[in-house]
């Protein structure tokens, strides 16, 4: 008889755990979201910068000014989206910017996730993206002849 009742002097200890547990689980759940959330959006961020890094260099009419048109531009949306880069690398492939072709700009950033190393994530991440654009057709060669 005794052990009939031990069994019912523990009822409701499984409510008082989970009452206890259950906002550490939740603060842990949460915490994971915003994780997710900022490499996500850190990713989101380089496409974006990779896009107007292509139409700044796409608009230059020499390689030397369209690669530093690709570095300013996605130098200034990486900044201004708040993706704070340890290592910002933009390369780009114009092919000659001759009328109607096409350039290509590939922008690597490695961003800190530092804060998040509780849960494992590295600390560390590269995250690269790759855009193209055509050179505009009927834009002007910039002499008259």
């Amino acid at each position: 008889m005794s052990g009939v009742a031990r069994w019912r002097d523990d009822r409701g200890s499984v409510a008082a755990e989970v009452t206890l547990v259950a906002p550490v689980l939740i603060m842990l759940l949460v915490f994971v979201g915003v994780v997710v959330h900022r490499g996500v959006d850190a990713r989101l961020r380089i496409n974006d910068a990779a896009h107007q890094a292509a139409r700044a260099a796409s608009i230059e009419r020499t390689s030397a000014s369209a690669n530093s048109a690709a570095q300013t531009a996605a130098t200034a949306a990486l900044s201004s989206a708040g993706v704070t880069c340890r290592a910002l690398q933009v390369e780009t492939v114009s092919g000659g910017l001759s009328p109607g072709g096409t350039i290509t700009v590939a922008v690597s950033c490695t961003v800190d996730f530092g804060d998040a190393l509780i849960l494992g994530v590295p600390g560390r991440k590269r995250l690269s993206s790759t855009a193209s654009q055509p050179v505009d057709t009927w834009r002007s060669t910039g002499g008259r002849g």
